[in-house]
Protein backbone atom coordinates (compact mmCIF):
# COMPACT_ATOMS: atom_id res chain seq x y z
CA UNK A 1 0.00 0.00 0.00
CA UNK A 2 1.44 3.40 -0.74
CA UNK A 3 2.05 6.50 1.63
CA UNK A 4 -1.31 8.26 0.28
CA UNK A 5 -3.76 4.70 0.03
CA UNK A 6 -2.21 4.23 4.03
CA UNK A 7 -2.92 7.43 4.92
CA UNK A 8 -6.45 7.90 2.96
CA UNK A 9 -7.40 4.67 4.58
CA UNK A 10 -6.20 5.36 8.07
CA UNK A 11 -8.45 8.90 7.69
CA UNK A 12 -11.78 6.66 6.99
CA UNK A 13 -10.43 4.54 9.78
CA UNK A 14 -10.05 1.55 7.65
CA UNK A 15 -8.59 -1.84 8.99
CA UNK A 16 -6.56 -1.91 6.04
CA UNK A 17 -4.42 0.75 7.73
CA UNK A 18 -3.76 -1.17 10.67
CA UNK A 19 -0.72 0.08 12.09
CA UNK A 20 1.90 -1.81 13.93
CA UNK A 21 0.54 -0.30 17.90
CA UNK A 22 -2.65 -2.01 17.01
CA UNK A 23 -1.10 -5.22 15.99
CA UNK A 24 0.45 -5.16 19.07
CA UNK A 25 -2.20 -4.21 21.20
CA UNK A 26 -4.04 -6.94 19.32
CA UNK A 27 -1.31 -9.73 20.31
CA UNK A 28 -0.79 -8.35 23.81
CA UNK A 29 -4.40 -8.33 24.07
CA UNK A 30 -5.07 -11.98 22.91
CA UNK A 31 -1.99 -13.32 24.61
CA UNK A 32 -3.45 -11.93 27.74
CA UNK A 33 -6.43 -14.17 28.09
CA UNK A 34 -4.36 -17.24 27.94
CA UNK A 35 -3.31 -17.51 31.44
CA UNK A 36 -7.27 -17.29 32.77
CA UNK A 37 -8.37 -19.99 29.87
CA UNK A 38 -5.67 -22.20 30.48
CA UNK A 39 -6.56 -22.09 34.41
CA UNK A 40 -10.31 -22.54 33.55
CA UNK A 41 -9.93 -25.09 30.94
CA UNK A 42 -7.33 -27.30 33.23
CA UNK A 43 -10.18 -27.15 35.93
CA UNK A 44 -12.75 -27.65 33.40
CA UNK A 45 -10.40 -30.74 32.42
CA UNK A 46 -10.46 -32.11 36.44
CA UNK A 47 -6.93 -30.56 37.22
CA UNK A 48 -6.68 -29.39 40.80
CA UNK A 49 -3.69 -26.68 39.70
CA UNK A 50 -4.07 -23.75 42.17
CA UNK A 51 -6.66 -25.57 44.29
CA UNK A 52 -5.63 -26.45 47.90
CA UNK A 53 -6.91 -29.68 49.31
CA UNK A 54 -9.87 -28.99 51.16
CA UNK A 55 -10.78 -25.99 49.18
CA UNK A 56 -14.77 -25.36 48.79
CA UNK A 57 -14.30 -25.54 45.23
CA UNK A 58 -14.18 -28.85 45.38
CA UNK A 59 -17.24 -30.00 47.32
CA UNK A 60 -20.02 -28.78 44.49
CA UNK A 61 -18.57 -30.03 41.46
CA UNK A 62 -21.22 -29.47 38.88
CA UNK A 63 -21.69 -25.98 40.17
CA UNK A 64 -18.30 -25.24 39.50
CA UNK A 65 -18.29 -26.37 36.28
CA UNK A 66 -20.84 -24.44 34.77
CA UNK A 67 -19.06 -21.19 36.26
CA UNK A 68 -15.69 -22.27 34.71
CA UNK A 69 -17.45 -23.00 31.90
CA UNK A 70 -19.40 -19.16 31.72
CA UNK A 71 -16.02 -17.84 32.51
CA UNK A 72 -14.18 -19.58 29.73
CA UNK A 73 -16.81 -18.12 27.55
CA UNK A 74 -16.64 -14.69 28.69
CA UNK A 75 -12.79 -14.47 28.72
CA UNK A 76 -13.02 -15.76 24.93
CA UNK A 77 -15.06 -12.67 24.01
CA UNK A 78 -12.44 -10.68 24.83
CA UNK A 79 -10.41 -12.43 21.79
CA UNK A 80 -13.56 -11.78 19.47
CA UNK A 81 -13.33 -8.44 20.17
CA UNK A 82 -10.22 -7.46 19.87
CA UNK A 83 -10.35 -9.02 16.08
CA UNK A 84 -13.82 -6.99 15.72
CA UNK A 85 -11.89 -3.80 16.73
CA UNK A 86 -9.19 -4.91 14.59
CA UNK A 87 -9.88 -6.71 11.16
CA UNK A 88 -12.09 -5.33 7.99
CA UNK A 89 -15.12 -7.12 9.12
CA UNK A 90 -15.50 -5.09 12.40
CA UNK A 91 -16.64 -1.71 11.00
CA UNK A 92 -19.29 -3.49 8.86
CA UNK A 93 -20.75 -4.78 12.10
CA UNK A 94 -23.96 -2.83 13.25
CA UNK A 95 -22.69 -0.24 16.29
CA UNK A 96 -24.66 -2.05 19.01
CA UNK A 97 -23.27 -5.24 18.48
CA UNK A 98 -20.15 -4.07 19.69
CA UNK A 99 -20.81 -1.60 21.60
CA UNK A 100 -22.93 -3.79 24.49
CA UNK A 101 -20.21 -6.54 24.82
CA UNK A 102 -17.55 -3.67 24.93
CA UNK A 103 -19.88 -1.71 27.84
CA UNK A 104 -19.79 -5.10 29.84
CA UNK A 105 -16.23 -5.84 29.32
CA UNK A 106 -15.39 -2.19 30.57
CA UNK A 107 -17.77 -2.73 33.66
CA UNK A 108 -16.34 -5.67 34.92
CA UNK A 109 -12.61 -5.10 33.86
CA UNK A 110 -12.64 -1.30 35.26
CA UNK A 111 -13.59 -2.46 38.84
CA UNK A 112 -10.53 -4.92 38.67
CA UNK A 113 -7.90 -2.65 36.64
CA UNK A 114 -8.58 0.65 39.89
CA UNK A 115 -8.97 -1.69 42.79
CA UNK A 116 -6.60 -4.71 42.69
CA UNK A 117 -3.46 -2.18 42.89
CA UNK A 118 -5.20 -0.35 45.04
CA UNK A 119 -5.22 -4.02 46.93
CA UNK A 120 -1.80 -4.91 46.45
CA UNK A 121 -1.26 -1.14 48.09
CA UNK A 122 -3.11 -1.35 51.13
CA UNK A 123 -1.68 -5.29 51.89
CA UNK A 124 1.94 -3.73 51.47
CA UNK A 125 1.14 -0.98 54.24
CA UNK A 126 -0.08 -3.73 56.31
CA UNK A 127 -3.77 -4.05 55.48
CA UNK A 128 -5.85 -7.61 55.47
CA UNK A 129 -6.37 -10.08 52.88
CA UNK A 130 -8.20 -13.25 52.70
CA UNK A 131 -8.16 -16.03 50.22
CA UNK A 132 -9.84 -18.63 53.09
CA UNK A 133 -13.40 -19.62 53.93
CA UNK A 134 -15.19 -19.17 57.71
CA UNK A 135 -13.65 -22.88 58.11
CA UNK A 136 -10.21 -21.65 58.02
CA UNK A 137 -9.68 -23.46 54.19
CA UNK A 138 -7.82 -22.22 51.65
CA UNK A 139 -10.14 -21.45 48.86
CA UNK A 140 -7.38 -20.36 46.05
CA UNK A 141 -3.72 -20.27 45.85
CA UNK A 142 -2.45 -16.34 46.44
CA UNK A 143 -0.74 -17.05 43.14
CA UNK A 144 -3.73 -17.46 41.07
CA UNK A 145 -5.35 -14.13 41.81
CA UNK A 146 -1.91 -12.29 40.84
CA UNK A 147 -2.14 -14.38 37.14
CA UNK A 148 -5.77 -14.02 36.82
CA UNK A 149 -6.01 -10.28 37.64
CA UNK A 150 -2.50 -9.43 36.29
CA UNK A 151 -4.26 -10.89 33.31
CA UNK A 152 -7.44 -9.02 33.34
CA UNK A 153 -5.85 -5.41 33.58
CA UNK A 154 -3.52 -6.10 30.64
CA UNK A 155 -6.48 -7.11 28.59
CA UNK A 156 -8.45 -4.09 29.95
CA UNK A 157 -5.76 -1.40 28.97
CA UNK A 158 -5.19 -3.20 25.52
CA UNK A 159 -8.85 -3.78 24.95
CA UNK A 160 -9.77 -0.25 26.13
CA UNK A 161 -7.43 1.33 23.64
CA UNK A 162 -8.10 -0.42 20.86
CA UNK A 163 -11.74 0.53 21.04
CA UNK A 164 -10.38 4.17 21.57
CA UNK A 165 -9.04 4.22 18.70
CA UNK A 166 -11.51 2.26 16.87
CA UNK A 167 -14.38 4.59 18.47
CA UNK A 168 -12.19 7.85 17.02
CA UNK A 169 -12.38 6.28 13.58
CA UNK A 170 -15.45 5.09 13.15
CA UNK A 171 -17.08 7.70 15.01
CA UNK A 172 -15.29 10.50 16.77
CA UNK A 173 -16.99 12.92 14.82
CA UNK A 174 -20.12 12.79 17.11
CA UNK A 175 -18.17 14.26 20.04
CA UNK A 176 -16.50 16.67 18.94
CA UNK A 177 -16.31 20.33 19.82
CA UNK A 178 -16.80 21.38 23.89
CA UNK A 179 -20.58 20.59 25.89
CA UNK A 180 -21.67 24.59 24.84
CA UNK A 181 -21.48 23.77 21.02
CA UNK A 182 -24.11 21.12 21.51
CA UNK A 183 -27.34 22.99 20.65
CA UNK A 184 -30.45 22.51 23.62
CA UNK A 185 -32.18 20.19 21.30
CA UNK A 186 -29.62 17.20 22.25
CA UNK A 187 -29.08 18.25 25.75
CA UNK A 188 -31.09 19.51 28.44
CA UNK A 189 -34.23 18.31 27.45
CA UNK A 190 -37.05 17.64 30.03
CA UNK A 191 -36.98 14.25 29.57
CA UNK A 192 -33.06 14.06 29.97
CA UNK A 193 -33.24 15.79 33.36
CA UNK A 194 -36.32 13.81 34.58
CA UNK A 195 -33.94 10.50 33.59
CA UNK A 196 -30.46 12.32 35.06
CA UNK A 197 -32.03 13.42 38.38
CA UNK A 198 -34.12 9.58 38.95
CA UNK A 199 -30.59 8.16 38.75
CA UNK A 200 -29.07 10.18 41.28
CA UNK A 201 -32.39 10.07 43.67
CA UNK A 202 -31.76 5.81 42.57
CA UNK A 203 -28.27 6.27 43.68
CA UNK A 204 -29.00 7.50 46.82
CA UNK A 205 -29.49 3.96 48.83
CA UNK A 206 -26.22 1.86 47.16
CA UNK A 207 -24.44 4.80 47.68
CA UNK A 208 -24.93 5.28 51.04
CA UNK A 209 -24.20 1.65 52.03
CA UNK A 210 -21.19 1.46 49.80
CA UNK A 211 -20.09 4.07 51.74
CA UNK A 212 -21.19 2.65 55.12
CA UNK A 213 -19.66 -0.59 54.20
CA UNK A 214 -16.53 0.91 53.26
CA UNK A 215 -16.05 3.06 56.40
CA UNK A 216 -16.50 -0.23 58.61
CA UNK A 217 -20.64 -0.41 59.71
CA UNK A 218 -21.96 -3.94 58.95
CA UNK A 219 -25.77 -2.91 59.06
CA UNK A 220 -27.14 -4.55 56.05
CA UNK A 221 -24.65 -7.04 55.62
CA UNK A 222 -24.78 -10.80 55.67
CA UNK A 223 -23.19 -12.89 58.36
CA UNK A 224 -20.65 -14.43 56.30
CA UNK A 225 -19.56 -10.83 54.63
CA UNK A 226 -19.30 -9.18 57.97
CA UNK A 227 -16.93 -12.16 58.97
CA UNK A 228 -14.56 -11.40 55.94
CA UNK A 229 -14.62 -7.95 55.89
CA UNK A 230 -10.83 -7.29 54.83
CA UNK A 231 -8.96 -4.62 53.45
CA UNK A 232 -9.43 -6.04 50.13
CA UNK A 233 -13.63 -5.74 51.13
CA UNK A 234 -13.37 -1.85 52.04
CA UNK A 235 -11.42 -0.94 49.22
CA UNK A 236 -13.85 -2.93 46.71
CA UNK A 237 -16.98 -0.80 48.61
CA UNK A 238 -15.21 2.40 48.87
CA UNK A 239 -14.50 2.34 44.73
CA UNK A 240 -18.26 0.95 44.54
CA UNK A 241 -19.25 4.29 46.07
CA UNK A 242 -16.72 6.32 43.79
CA UNK A 243 -17.99 4.69 40.22
CA UNK A 244 -21.66 5.63 41.56
CA UNK A 245 -21.29 8.94 41.93
CA UNK A 246 -18.91 9.87 38.97
CA UNK A 247 -22.36 7.91 36.97
CA UNK A 248 -24.09 10.53 38.05
CA UNK A 249 -22.33 13.16 37.89
CA UNK A 250 -22.03 12.47 34.22
CA UNK A 251 -25.71 12.16 33.79
CA UNK A 252 -26.12 15.47 35.31
CA UNK A 253 -23.25 16.94 33.22
CA UNK A 254 -24.98 15.67 30.18
CA UNK A 255 -28.87 16.74 30.81
CA UNK A 256 -28.36 20.14 32.46
CA UNK A 257 -25.10 21.12 30.51
CA UNK A 258 -22.90 21.25 33.39
CA UNK A 259 -18.79 21.83 32.56
CA UNK A 260 -19.89 23.60 29.51
CA UNK A 261 -16.10 24.25 28.39
CA UNK A 262 -15.17 21.08 28.68
CA UNK A 263 -14.46 18.89 25.42
CA UNK A 264 -17.92 16.53 25.06
CA UNK A 265 -15.78 13.52 25.36
CA UNK A 266 -15.18 13.86 28.65
CA UNK A 267 -18.54 13.91 30.23
CA UNK A 268 -19.49 11.17 27.71
CA UNK A 269 -16.14 9.00 28.77
CA UNK A 270 -16.92 9.29 32.22
CA UNK A 271 -21.02 8.45 31.53
CA UNK A 272 -19.74 5.24 29.78
CA UNK A 273 -16.99 4.22 32.65
CA UNK A 274 -18.75 4.80 35.11
CA UNK A 275 -21.95 3.59 34.25
CA UNK A 276 -20.80 0.64 32.92
CA UNK A 277 -18.70 -0.52 36.30
CA UNK A 278 -21.63 0.76 38.63
CA UNK A 279 -24.43 -1.52 36.43
CA UNK A 280 -22.38 -4.40 35.48
CA UNK A 281 -20.17 -4.83 38.75
CA UNK A 282 -23.46 -5.10 40.83
CA UNK A 283 -25.56 -7.16 38.32
CA UNK A 284 -21.99 -9.43 38.60
CA UNK A 285 -23.03 -9.44 42.48
CA UNK A 286 -26.18 -9.97 42.04
CA UNK A 287 -25.72 -13.32 39.87
CA UNK A 288 -23.58 -14.68 42.42
CA UNK A 289 -25.45 -14.18 44.91
CA UNK A 290 -28.20 -16.05 43.29
CA UNK A 291 -26.06 -19.14 43.03
CA UNK A 292 -26.18 -19.16 47.16
CA UNK A 293 -28.87 -21.68 47.73
CA UNK A 294 -28.32 -22.64 51.47
CA UNK A 295 -26.95 -21.31 54.50
CA UNK A 296 -28.69 -17.86 55.70
CA UNK A 297 -25.34 -16.43 56.69
CA UNK A 298 -24.38 -16.48 52.95
CA UNK A 299 -27.75 -15.10 51.04
CA UNK A 300 -27.75 -11.50 50.62
CA UNK A 301 -29.70 -9.51 53.14
CA UNK A 302 -32.76 -7.09 51.35
CA UNK A 303 -30.06 -4.15 51.51
CA UNK A 304 -27.91 -6.30 49.39
CA UNK A 305 -30.23 -6.71 47.20
CA UNK A 306 -31.68 -3.45 47.04
CA UNK A 307 -28.10 -1.89 46.85
CA UNK A 308 -27.22 -4.12 43.59
CA UNK A 309 -30.60 -3.64 41.96
CA UNK A 310 -30.60 0.42 42.45
CA UNK A 311 -26.22 0.01 41.03
CA UNK A 312 -27.97 -1.83 37.97
CA UNK A 313 -30.47 0.35 37.28
CA UNK A 314 -28.55 4.05 37.99
CA UNK A 315 -25.76 2.35 35.42
CA UNK A 316 -28.36 1.81 32.74
CA UNK A 317 -30.03 5.19 33.43
CA UNK A 318 -26.71 6.97 32.83
CA UNK A 319 -25.88 4.89 29.83
CA UNK A 320 -29.13 5.84 28.46
CA UNK A 321 -28.31 9.19 28.64
CA UNK A 322 -24.88 9.08 26.71
CA UNK A 323 -26.25 6.96 24.21
CA UNK A 324 -28.99 9.50 23.51
CA UNK A 325 -26.56 12.14 22.76
CA UNK A 326 -25.12 10.36 20.41
CA UNK A 327 -27.64 8.96 18.36
CA UNK A 328 -29.23 12.37 17.97
CA UNK A 329 -26.33 13.41 17.14
CA UNK A 330 -25.21 11.39 14.27
CA UNK A 331 -29.35 11.45 12.81
CA UNK A 332 -28.68 15.32 13.27
CA UNK A 333 -25.61 14.90 10.95
CA UNK A 334 -27.35 12.71 8.78
CA UNK A 335 -30.23 15.39 8.51
CA UNK A 336 -27.78 18.20 7.55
Amino acid sequence: MTQTAAASARTTGSPAALDRPRRILRAVAVVSCLPYLSLKIAWLAGSHIGIPDGSVLLEDRTAVTVANGVTVLMDACVIVLALVLTRPWGLRLPGWLLTVPMWVATGLLTPIMTGFPVQLLVTAFGGTVSTADDDGRTFLESWVFVVVYGGFIVQGLALGTLFALYARDRWGRLWRGRVWDLPCALLGTAAQKTVAVAAAVLALPPLTAHLSWACGATTGLNADRIADRTSDFHVVEAQSAVFLAVAVAAGLMLAFRRGRALPVKVPLALAWTASAAAACWAGWQAVASLAVTEGAAERPTPLMNLTYACGMIVGFLVAGLAVRLLVARAAGRRTA
